[in-house]
């Protein structure tokens, strides 16, 4: 359905047959049929409510009956937008969850019943904004869950070595360290991440569904408690081989590995790490590239390893603390891999 003027004055809805934009036009899936001001005019409130179901296109309708397919479409869930410029659509726009009033061509009394006006008049704006909010309410849910996954072994780690009798693994300075990867993780690798591919064949989201739900949640609650058997395994295993400060910075490494890898995991719920390393995000490897200079320079340069109560561990040590990251952490490519299928539709 697109918005247009009559020659004469009054508004009403384009069909294809009266439009310059016969390409665009054609693409309406109008099976259903067409509704006409004179069909709602002699429909019932319950019976119109059953024709928008299926109908999507309207044809010469007057102002009352524009407010009357916003409220039948309201009373069947749908979120509904109406855009207008004239004084009769107020009412229309009012209603509407969404008015979206022309800025440039529409009247005062539209804008003021709007609940946005387009500065250029332009609907493709429509399609951008939608996008974008899509991409910003993906890029705050992937925040949220990397920062729950990625304190659970921030948050573990400080309590069973005391529970196991082991020496401490954690100390201030290596909580600093992590804080230094985390927050810039949180406000500038999530905020600069672009929109998934395919963000806009997704279905409408149900404004009833909370920011979590079960299927995305519970997997990241499952990456953090594996991150954490992974440093926990590095930690207790680097004991019982080798001294407490070559097992602290083995379990370290892991731990700043998985961490990095959080991220990239998080980046996306449904596209795959190979997906994800091929969409560009600067902040991320910059990053990325800083805390494994930094944690390089802590394992072996012997200053800092000092303050960090590290000693330098062995190739075959490094080797195995980054695989051991790897491996708490590449299983959630097979949950988004289930996930996809799941939702893929059936020939």
């Amino acid at each position: 359905m697109l918005p247009g003027r009559h020659p004469g004055g009054d508004d009403h809805w384009r069909s294809p047959g009266n439009c310059s934009c016969d390409r665009t036009l054609a693409r309406i899936r109008h099976r259903a049929g067409v509704l006409t001001g004179s069909d709602i005019a002699g429909s019932s409130d319950e019976a119109l409510r059953k024709q928008v179901a299926s109908v999507n296109v309207f044809a010469r309708v007057v102002p009352d009956q524009k407010l009357r397919l916003v409220q039948a479409l309201k009373a069947n869930g749908e979120v509904v937008a109406m855009t207008g410029d004239g004084v009769n659509d107020a009412p229309a726009l009012k209603a509407a969850h969404i008015g979206v009033a022309m800025g440039r061509r529409g009247t005062d009394v539209a804008r003021e019943a709007a609940a946005l006006v387009l500065l250029d008049d332009d609907f493709t704006s429509l399609v951008a904004t939608v996008r974008q909010g899509r991409r910003i309410y993906d890029n705050i849910r992937n925040a949220m869950t990397y920062l729950i996954a990625v304190h659970i072994p921030l948050a573990v780690m400080g309590l069973v070595p005391v529970l196991l009798g082991w020496p401490l693994f954690l100390f201030p300075v290596h909580v600093v360290f992590l804080e230094f990867v985390i927050d810039p993780a949180c406000s500038l690798v999530f905020e600069a991440e672009r929109s998934e591919r395919n963000v806009m064949q997704r279905p409408p989201r149900d404004p009833r569904e909370p920011l979590f739900t079960s299927d995305i949640h519970t997997p990241r609650v499952l990456l953090g408690l594996a991150a954490f058997v992974a440093v926990v395994v590095v930690y207790g295993a680097a004991l019982a081989v080798v001294g407490e400060q070559q097992a602290r910075a083995m379990g370290f490494i892991t731990l700043v590995v998985a961490n990095l890898l959080l991220i990239l995991a998080n980046r996306s719920h449904r596209e795959s790490f190979v997906a994800v390393l091929a969409r560009p995000n600067r902040v991320f490897w910059t990053i990325a590239v800083l805390a494994l200079t930094a944690l390089a320079l802590a394992a072996y340069v012997p200053s800092a390893a000092a303050i960090f109560r590290f000693e330098s561990p062995s190739a075959v040590g490094v080797v195995a603390s980054v695989f051991a990251a790897i491996l708490a952490v590449i299983w959630i490519e097979a949950t988004k891999l289930m996930r996809r299928r799941r939702r893929r539709p059936l020939p």
